[in-house]
Parts: structure tokens; C-alpha cells; sequence
């Protein structure tokens, strides 16, 4: 079933989650154990990642048959520009379609690590809106999702220039919205009204990220710029002064913890977490909050 209409038809506020499927197959037992542990928690959906240029497209088709077939949920596989061509997304989309996968998160993704002189000029499908078309046209039946942005894609120019590209991906045949993280409440509220002002009215889910580690809050760092944070990266980094890496999650979790009940609070219809694979997190999380 598409999650738009799963959305739509929701009868309680819900959780969404994200896993990426490890490389190495050996641990996949382990991989699975950990989403056995978050079924508990009855995600409306969760999604898969893909690998940039098919590095792990087999994994995540291979993953999203599983979830599907052994262990009950409804997956939705990540598709991105990065190395992508008509023939070869056109048999991927088949053979999910045939697997009883409904849904596709589009995505332009990351430039590949390690190449320089990449350049999305180059590719067949230069942007998210370019895999939009070529899905609603070839697979008119599939559910597709679209990412958005609250704190402005470091590449746009202003974050109105972001929005009215999110706004052409729905336009183009996204039906619903999963943003990426953020760690201020206020700017997906903010984002919302902006997008529905715009006339967007697809469903719009706040991404939530527990941050466990320093490095982890470095690595976002390097990618979104310390912005992201809101203020939030300095009273990471004071608490891993202090205490290291157990500050540091324990902050990390309080701090998810708030953002969720928050949105909740405010009415949203569901939140989407980022797992990283890591069910203890995301079930502490759901200790901490109130689902209506």
C-alpha cells in the first residue's frame, strides 16, 4: 500500500524508521535481530537505503524483500541519481514491484567519496525530480517519497530557493515528504508553514536523529555545517569535555527524546526515526514519549 494513503488513513500519530543494509552479508543475522527488536515499536513504515552507483543496490533489494516477506513490515527502498540509468533503475523498480514493494524514497544523493571530479551535470538523472518523472511515468502505481531540507541544502542559495524545489519534486509525483535531520523543532515548523504557504499540502515527516557519539556529530558537521545543530553542537562538545562519549549519548537521547514529544505535541502526524541501526537508542526514545 502507498504511505501516503497509509498516512492519510492513520487513525493515531505514528513512527517511521530508516536502516541501512551492511555490506558485509555475514552480518545480517545481527541486522535483522536489531529491526526484530524495533517491530516491537509497529512502524507505519521503514525505509532502506541504496547504495550511490549500485555499490549495495542488491543488498537493499535483497533487505527489502526480507523485511517484507519474513518479517511483516512495509518497506520502502532508497533510489538516488548517483550512477543511475534508465535500464538500470527501470529493472530495480521491477524487481521490487514483483518482491510486493510499493514504495521509493527519491533521492539526488551525495556526490560519490573518493572521486573529485564527479558532477551531477554528467549523470542521466542530474536531480531527485528527474527519478520523480521517470517512476510516476514507468511505475505509475508505486508510492514516492521525497526528502526535504528544514535548514536549507548547502548547495542551494536561500532556503526559499530550497523550497520551491521541494515543491517541484511534489509537483513532478511526490506524495509525501521525510526531511532530513534537524535538532530545532522551530525550523520544521517553520518549513511546514513555508511549504503550505507555497500551496504544497503533501504530508511533510520530521526526521529525527538521536546523536550517540561525538564523531557522529562531527560527521554531520562536515556535511550540513554546524547550523544544523542550532546551537546544539557546542553543548555536545561541553558534555563529551566532561564525560565523553557517554555524555554525550546520554545528551544525545534526552535531547531526541524532546524533539519527538514536541512534534507530537504540535500535532504531527507521525515522526521518522533515524535508527542507525541501533534499536536500543530508539527504544529508549520510546520510554521517553507519549504517542497519541
Amino acid at each position: 500500500m502507498r504511505i501516503a494513503d497509509l498516512i492519510s488513513n492513520a487513525s493515531r500519530q505514528f513512527l517511521s524508521m530508516e536502516f541501512f543494509p551492511p555490506k558485509q552479508r555475514d552480518t545480517w543475522p545481527q541486522f535483522f535481530a536489531e529491526v526484530e527488536k524495533l517491530k516491537a515499536l509497529n512502524p507505519l513504515f521503514v525505509s532502506v537505503t541504496y547504495g550511490a552507483g549500485g555499490g549495495t543496490q542488491a543488498n537493499t533489494l535483497d533487505v527489502v524483500t526480507h523485511l517484507k516477506r519474513e518479517m511483516g513490515l512495509n518497506p520502502m527502498a532508497h533510489l538516488t541519481c548517483v550512477g543511475a540509468s534508465s535500464t538500470a533503475l527501470r529493472g530495480f523498480l521491477r524487481d521490487i514491484t514483483e518482491a510486493g514493494i510499493d514504495n521509493v524514497l527519491a533521492l539526488r544523493g551525495d556526490p560519490p567519496r573518493g572521486v573529485p571530479d564527479f558532477r551531477f551535470e554528467d549523470q542521466e538523472f542530474q536531480h531527485a525530480s528527474d527519478l520523480v518523472r521517470f517512476i510516476q511515468s514507468e511505475f505509475p502505481e508505486m508510492g514516492i517519497g521525497v526528502a526535504g531540507i528544514p535548514t536549507m541544502h548547502p548547495e542551494s542559495a536561500t532556503l526559499e530557493d530550497d523550497i520551491k524545489w521541494l515543491k517541484h519534486k511534489v509537483d513532478c509525483g511526490g506524495q509525501f515528504v521525510v526531511t532530513q535531520l534537524f535538532f530545532e523543532n522551530r525550523l520544521y515548523m517553520d518549513y511546514v508553514t513555508r511549504l503550505r504557504e507555497r500551496g504544497v499540502t503533501a504530508p511533510v515527516l520530521p526526521g529525527i536523529m538521536p546523536v550517540l557519539t561525538m564523531k557522529s556529530a562531527e560527521f554531520i558537521a562536515g556535511l550540513n555545517g554546524r547550523a544544523v545543530f542550532g546551537g546544539f553542537y557546542e553543548t555536545l562538545e561541553a558534555a563529551f569535555l566532561k564525560g565523553g562519549d557517554e555524555a554525550v549519548r546520554e545528551l544525545g537521547l534526552a535531547h531526541a527524546s524532546r524533539q519527538v514529544q514536541g512534534l507530537l505535541d504540535a500535532g504531527v502526524p507521525g515522526v521518522h526515526l533515524y535508527t542507525l541501526n541501533k534499536s536500543e537508542a530508539c527504544l529508549a526514545i520510546l520510554d521517553n514519549i507519549n504517542l497519541r
